[in-house]
C-alpha cells in the first residue's frame, strides 16, 4: 500500500532529535502499536516516532540492552520475549515482579526499568469501558499465560470474590496462583470440560483458540453476564457470537490493547495519551488487513 500524505510528511520531519521508542517481539510484523503510538505522537506534536523491533529467540538480552545503547526513550515487549526481558533489565515494577513479565521498558538514565501495563490496563478497561466492578464478583478465566495472569492479578485487586481458572493442563496454575499472592480473592482451578458448570459474572478468553472459529465449551450466560474475548483479530469470534446470542455484553480484545498501550505512552511521554486517536488508529490498521 503506498504511503500516506501524512506517513510521508511524518517521516520527512524525522531528524537527529527525534526521540524513538518501539516494540520488541517475535514476530512482530502484525504488531498494531506502531500505528497507534505513531497517531498518538502526531496528535500531540510530539517529535517522537515509534518502530517495530523484530527481536529473535535467544537475542532479547543484547536487544534490550541495544535500547539504552542506541538512545531509545523505551519499548514495549509482545509475545514470547515478555518473561526473558523481566530477567533482562535493571529493575521492576511490583506488577512486573508478580507477573514475572514485561511489557514495557523504561529507559532511566543508565538503567532500565521492566513495567508490566497489563493488569492496570485490564481494570481501566473495566471500569471505563466495560462498566463492571470486580468486588464481590465471580469470573471464570480460560488460559494461564501471561495475559491471564495479568487479567487475574486486576480481577483479585479489585476485591474479585472467586476465580475460577479454566486450564487445559493444570499444573500451569501454579504462576498465577504466584501473581495472587497475599490476594484475598479464592481461586479455584478446573479442565476445560468443567468450566461449563461454572455459574460467573465475568468470562474471560485469554487463549489464542477462537482466532481460527474454535469454540469454547462455556458456561451459562444471560443478560447479567460480561464477556470479554482478549483476541481483537477477528473483530467477531465465536465466543462474542454465543455471548450475543445469549443476550449477554461482549467486548474484544481492542480495549485492553489500548489501555495497556496508553500507559507506556504516559510513562514515556509524561502526557495523557489521546485514547480516542489511538483507539481510531487501530480500527483503521485492522480495517486495512482486510
Amino acid at each position: 500500500m503506498p504511503a500516506s500524505g501524512d506517513d510521508v510528511t511524518r517521516a520527512l520531519l524525522i531528524g537527529g532529535a527525534t526521540k524513538v521508542a518501539g516494540v520488541i517481539g517475535w514476530p512482530v510484523v502484525h504488531s498494531l502499536s506502531p500505528a497507534i503510538h505513531n497517531a498518538a505522537f502526531g496528535a500531540l506534536a510530539l517529535d517522537w516516532t515509534y518502530v517495530a523491533l523484530p527481536v529473535a529467540p535467544g537475542a532479547v538480552t543484547e536487544a534490550v540492552g541495544g535500547l539504552r545503547a542506541l538512545g531509545f526513550i523505551g519499548a514495549n515487549v509482545t509475545m514470547p520475549h515478555k518473561a526473558a526481558v523481566a530477567d533482562a533489565v535493571d529493575d521492576l515494577t511490583d506488577d512486573a515482579r508478580r507477573l514475572h513479565a514485561v511489557n514495557t521498558v523504561v529507559v532511566e538514565g543508565e538503567r532500565l526499568r521492566g513495567a508490566n501495563t497489563d493488569a492496570p490496563g485490564f481494570e481501566r478497561f473495566l471500569a471505563d469501558d466495560a462498566g463492571f466492578e470486580p468486588g464481590g464478583r465471580t469470573a471464570l478465566l480460560y488460559g494461564a499465560g501471561g495475559a491471564a495472569r495479568a487479567c487475574a492479578l486486576a480481577l483479585a485487586r479489585g476485591g474479585l470474590d472467586r476465580l475460577v481458572l479454566a486450564a487445559r493442563d493444570p499444573s500451569q496454575a501454579d504462576a498465577l496462583g504466584s501473581a495472587l499472592d497475599g490476594l484475598p480473592t479464592q481461586l479455584v482451578v478446573v479442565g476445560f470440560d468443567d468450566a461449563q458448570s461454572q455459574t460467573v459474572d465475568l468470562v474471560v478468553n485469554a487463549t489464542p483458540l477462537g482466532a481460527k472459529g474454535e469454540a469454547l465449551p462455556l458456561p451459562p450466560l444471560g443478560s447479567d453476564t460480561l464477556v470479554v474475548d482478549l483476541l481483537y483479530d477477528p473483530a467477531h469470534t465465536p465466543l462474542q457470537t454465543a455471548a450475543r446470542e445469549a443476550g449477554a455484553t461482549s467486548f474484544g480484545g481492542l480495549g485492553l490493547l489500548l489501555h495497556q498501550a496508553a500507559l507506556s505512552f504516559e510513562m514515556w511521554t509524561g502526557q495523557v495519551a489521546p485514547l480516542e486517536v489511538m483507539s481510531a488508529a487501530a480500527l483503521a490498521a485492522l480495517a486495512e488487513r482486510g
